[in-house]
């Protein structure tokens, strides 16, 4: 919890008071330094139910968040079934690319598309 003292409630009589205590060594008192008043934190108020529990993200973003997965997935695919030598045809350098970033797009568009209420 944050220290600021709006927060804080100070313990009743305890402010401004010089402790002492005994040296055991040499059986002096000691004076301390005042004590600084003590505070103790005040719990917040209580949130609502509806707001604590409430999803981030509605049905149809982990729908498209699944569906931008699996276009992902088929881009890479995609990108395996070429057969020219390291992968420099047009499916290892051109489809499958181009199918892997509109996999990407999709998945920025359920992360941002807001739920419906």
């Amino acid at each position: 919890m944050a220290k600021d003292k709006t927060l804080m409630t100070p313990v009743p009589g305890r402010a401004n008071k010089a402790a002492t205590r005994t040296d055991s060594a040499t059986n002096t008192v000691v004076a301390e330094a005042p004590v600084a008043e003590r505070v103790t934190p005040v719990m917040p108020s209580a949130t609502s139910k509806s707001a604590v529990s409430a999803m981030p993200f509605g049905a149809e973003n982990y729908r498209l968040m699944i569906i931008g997965v699996a276009v992902i997935l088929i881009g890479f695919f995609i990108m395996t079934l070429d057969k020219e030598e390291f992968g420099f045809g047009f499916l290892g350098l051109t489809l499958g690319p181009l199918v892997v970033l509109s996999g990407f797009i999709l998945e920025f568009f359920a992360i941002l598309k807001t739920p419906k209420k």
